[in-house]
């Protein structure tokens, strides 16, 4: 398929999605505009980025520091990037200085990452950035993010004692399959019922990062603010193929 058809399709998805968004907040009585959609371009080639970025959209995340690093540079500084899943306390620094517009890091499992983060910001004079806290709602020992009983001392301590990170709310994945259950979603609603409630916010103001392209549509009707859309937008992943012999 010809690189221009391939890009016309990733525009259509993506405007498809957007629809189902949009249906599913209504479903549930929520202002369509209340959800964001992260486009999630991983192995995915800026082109393709670009065409969305055209069409309209501004939202995109990534999964691996190394391909945001190498796309951010290429693409328009008004991109809101997002960063997803786990961070090396070591890749903190390299990921504030080379992407200005790195709008929110979903997120956060540990005060270590925290506090790196909180330095690299400092450090480089910009304004405070946005972090989710990541749970492990499925309790599985391959996933990162923190029990959901330890969740409410990992935000307190990057609302309170990291001045250059502004909690903004609670993330999670969900199962092996990358897909969720309404336990999980219900998990993390109780999550941030517990972190609202000792920290004197108003549940608006903290976010649910939760839904993905299997499970999107349930996670808004469950009260998500955020889901990050890959593959149904973009298609399937493409991963280098390993060498024979």
């Amino acid at each position: 398929m010809a690189a221009a058809a391939v890009e016309g399709a990733t525009v259509s998805a993506l405007r498809s999605v957007l629809q189902r968004v949009y249906k599913a907040a209504d479903r549930c009585g929520r202002p369509y505009d209340g959800v964001r959609v992260v486009a999630v371009g991983k192995t995915k080639p800026v082109s393709l980025i670009r065409q969305l970025y055209d069409a309209g959209h501004r939202c995109f995340g990534e999964n691996y520091v190394q391909e945001i690093l190498d796309k951010a540079p290429q693409l328009p500084p008004d991109i809101e990037w997002h960063f997803i899943g786990h961070l090396q306390s070591n890749k903190a620094k390299s990921l504030i200085a080379i992407v200005p517009n790195l709008d929110m890091v979903e997120g956060v499992d540990n005060e270590k990452i925290a506090n790196h983060l909180d330095r690299a910001v400092a450090s480089m004079g910009r304004k405070p950035l946005k972090v989710l806290v990541q749970v492990n709602t499925s309790g599985e020992a391959s996933k990162s993010g923190v029990d959901p009983t330890d969740c409410l001392e990992l935000a307190k301590h990057v609302k309170l004692g990291c001045p250059n990170l502004r909690f903004s709310g609670l993330m999670t994945i969900g199962m092996p399959d990358y897909s969720s259950t309404p336990e999980n979603f219900r998990t993390l609603s109780n999550c941030r019922n517990e972190v609202c409630k000792a920290l004197g916010m108003a549940e608006e103001q903290c976010e649910l990062s939760m839904g993905m392209s299997s499970d999107f549509e349930q996670a808004i009707e469950m009260g998500s603010t955020n889901v990050r859309i890959g593959s149904t937008i973009f298609g399937p992943r493409e991963y280098p193929k390993r060498a024979q012999g």
